[in-house]
């Protein structure tokens, strides 16, 4: 009973072995303190995230356009794996899944240009 336990166990070392190893490698080979400040050396210290210039610091605000193109995406992307499913077994569900896709994916259509129409994907 204990044999299907195995891989797991032996991934889940291996796993703990090599992040340790690297963790150790980095604490024992890496820099001890920065460098002290220079002018080209303030900007590879900075943190650099979602493609954002060094000069916009903490205060910064996205648009309400930003989110609602990314609530949507989340929206429309969560609504298409519900197709994968009957994808993997539509011989087994028959034609009636067949239709019921196609109605779904009619409506998941509608939802998509309605949003177009209404202007919700411009970039403002």
């Amino acid at each position: 009973m204990l044999n299907g336990y195995i891989p797991v166990l032996v991934f889940l070392f291996l796993g703990l072995v090599v992040g340790g190893l690297f963790t150790m490698g980095n604490v024992l080979l890496g820099p001890k303190r920065p460098a002290a400040p220079t002018q080209s050396s303030e900007a590879q210290i900075d943190a650099y995230e979602c493609g954002l210039p060094s000069e916009v610091k903490e205060g910064f605000r996205f648009g309400i356009s930003f989110y609602l193109i990314a609530m949507l995406f989340i929206l429309f992307d969560v609504e298409v794996l519900f197709l994968y499913p009957v994808a993997v077994q539509l011989k087994a569900y028959g034609t009636f899944a067949l239709f019921e896709t196609l109605t779904f994916s009619a409506l998941l259509l509608v939802g998509f240009v309605y949003s177009w129409r209404r202007g919700a994907l411009d970039w403002r």
